[in-house]
């Protein structure tokens, strides 16, 4: 289960030198029940789907993207791979467009964003999370 990033994971993004806009692809598996136990102070008065609780985590989250110069560019529904492990499956798949790396990590830093961190950490049973550049060579 991958949740949140490694120092690792980190440090490997940031010795490739990324400089300008940088895209974020997600993939997301989400549980049947969102798990509020880590921020009981984001839990609604009824049990909800971690699909609802990775829906009100995107409500809160997009004003702090476009306040940086992001954007959500794509979203879409997920399953089985065509190629890929056959017990492997994600509900969402979803690009985000951020101006650079560091306005990615001033918005991650954010206090006020970071107070609705809680519903993604409910909502998700497992992602994966790529930082990708646009190229115009293989």
């Amino acid at each position: 289960m991958y949740i949140e990033p490694t120092n690792e994971n980190g440090r490997l993004v940031f010795e490739r030198g990324i400089t300008g806009p940088v895209r974020m692809l997600f993939l997301l598996r989400f549980r049947e029940e969102a798990d509020y136990s880590a921020h009981p102070e984001l839990a609604p008065g009824q049990p909800i789907t971690g699909r609802e609780a990775y829906r009100r985590y995107v409500n809160h989250t997009l004003s702090f993207l476009t306040n940086e110069g992001g954007d959500l560019q794509f979203l879409g529904t997920g399953g089985f791979y065509l190629i890929g492990p056959l017990d492997e499956r994600w509900d969402v798949a979803m690009l985000v467009r951020h101006a650079s790396l560091e306005a990615f990590m001033a918005m991650a830093d954010n206090q006020d964003y970071l107070a609705g961190i809680g519903h993604r950490v409910a909502a998700l049973e497992d992602s994966r999370l790529l930082p990708i550049v646009e190229t115009d060579r293989i």
